[in-house]
C-alpha cells in the first residue's frame, strides 16, 4: 500500500508506532520497522543525550530500516537537555522525529538542516495548521479517543480527521482509536495517509513492558479508561485503577483549588514501577479507549501483517461488494 506517508518516510506500510513513555525502547521500535512500519524510540524515557545516543545505536543493531525518535515538550521547572537530545538524534543519523506537546518551531531549523522529517502530534485542526505553517512535514492528528493527552476540545476522530483533510495540504496520520485493519481503512477513507498506534503496540510480544501491563490492556473494555488532570487543563486519558480512583476523588474534593502537588503521588515517577515492574495500581498510566479492541498479544509482525491483509480484504471485497 502506497500513501504520501509511506513515500515520505520510505516505509512499506502506512503504520507508525507512536512514542510512549517507558514503552518506546529499541526492541519495539526495531520490531515495528522490521515489519514494514515506522518504529519510534521515546526520547524523554532515555532522559539524557548520552543515553538516547546509546539507544539509537542499539536500535541500529536490530534493524536497517527507517525508525524515528519522539521528543515531547513538557511544561517543567527543570526541562530536559533538548539541544543535546536533538544533537544525539542528528549524530545518530535518524531521519524522522515525532514531536509532541508544545510548539517545536525553535527546533525546526536545526532539524531541517539535518534533513530530518518532522511529524508533530496535534489534537486540533488549528494546531495542525500551525504545524504546517512552521514547516512540519506531516502531522499526527489525535482524536479524543487517544491514550495520553487528548487536548481540551474533545473532538473524536470521526469529526477531526475529515476536518483535517479539508484544511491540510501536508500528509497526516490518524491517531487515537487505531487498532486494526478497520481503523486503517476508515482513516484512509476520511483523508488520512496512515495511522499511528500506541496502546495496540503495547500488547505485543516485543513491547518491553511487564506482562501485567499487556494483560491489563487485553482484559480492558472501551469503558475502562478515565480522564484525569482535567481541572489543570492538562487532561490525560489513563487506564482506570486504584490510584486513578484516588486521584479522581482528590479532584472532586478540591475542585478549583486543585494543584499538581495534590496528585503528585499518583502521576509523578510511576512509569518505571508500572511498565517495568508490573505494579498496576501504583499510579496513572496512559491508555486509549482502543483497549476495548485489543484481544490478543501477537508479535509485531503478526499484528502488522494481519492489519495489511485484512485491510486488503475490506477494500477489495467488502467495499467493492457493496456495488
Amino acid at each position: 500500500m502506497k500513501t504520501r506517508i509511506t513515500e515520505m518516510l520510505g516505509i512499506e506500510h502506512p503504520i507508525i508506532q507512536g512514542g510512549m513513555h517507558f514503552v518506546g525502547f529499541a526492541e519495539l521500535a526495531a520490531a515495528v520497522s522490521n515489519a514494514g512500519g515506522l518504529g519510534i524510540i521515546t526520547g524523554l524515557t532515555q532522559g539524557t543525550p548520552e543515553k538516547l545516543a546509546a539507544e539509537i545505536a542499539r536500535c541500529r543493531t536490530m534493524t536497517d530500516k527507517p525508525f524515528g525518535v519522539n521528543i515531547t515538550f513538557l511544561p517543567t521547572l527543570t526541562p530536559p537537555d533538548y539541544p543535546g537530545l536533538f544533537q544525539a538524534i542528528i549524530d545518530g543519523g535518524v531521519k524522522v522525529v515525532e514531536t509532541a506537546g508544545n510548539n517545536p518551531q525553535q527546533w525546526m531549523p536545526m532539524l531541517k538542516e539535518a534533513g530530518i522529517k518532522v511529524i508533530h502530534k496535534c489534537t486540533a485542526v488549528r494546531h495542525a495548521l500551525k504545524a504546517q505553517a512552521i514547516g512540519c512535514d506531516a502531522v499526527s492528528v489525535d482524536g479524543f479517543e487517544c491514550g495520553g493527552h487528548p487536548g481540551e476540545d474533545d473532538i473524536p476522530n470521526f469529526i477531526l480527521l475529515p476536518r483535517a483533510a479539508d484544511e491540510l495540504s501536508i500528509p497526516f496520520v490518524a491517531s487515537g482509536g487505531m487498532a486494526d485493519a478497520r481503523s486503517l481503512v476508515a482513516a484512509l477513507a476520511m483523508g488520512a495517509d496512515g495511522m499511528n498506534m500506541g496502546t495496540r503496540f503495547i500488547a505485543t510480544k516485543e513491547a518491553p513492558v511487564h506482562e501485567n501491563v499487556k494483560k491489563a490492556i487485553v482484559a480492558a473494555s472501551e469503558l475502562d479508561t478515565r480522564l484525569v488532570m482535567r481541572p489543570l487543563r492538562n487532561t490525560e486519558r489513563v487506564m482506570n485503577n486504584a490510584a486513578v480512583e484516588r486521584l479522581l476523588e482528590k479532584e472532586k474534593a478540591l475542585g478549583a483549588d486543585l494543584k499538581f502537588e495534590d496528585i503528585i503521588d499518583e502521576v509523578a515517577g510511576v512509569y518505571p514501577k508500572i511498565m517495568l515492574n508490573g505494579d498496576m495500581d501504583i499510579g496513572a498510566w496512559s491508555c486509549g479507549m482502543v483497549a476495548g479492541l485489543v484481544y490478543d498479544i501477537p508479535t509485531v509482525k503478526e499484528l502488522i501483517d494481519r492489519i495489511m491483509s485484512e485491510a486488503d480484504g475490506i477494500i477489495h471485497k467488502r467495499l467493492n461488494g457493496l456495488y
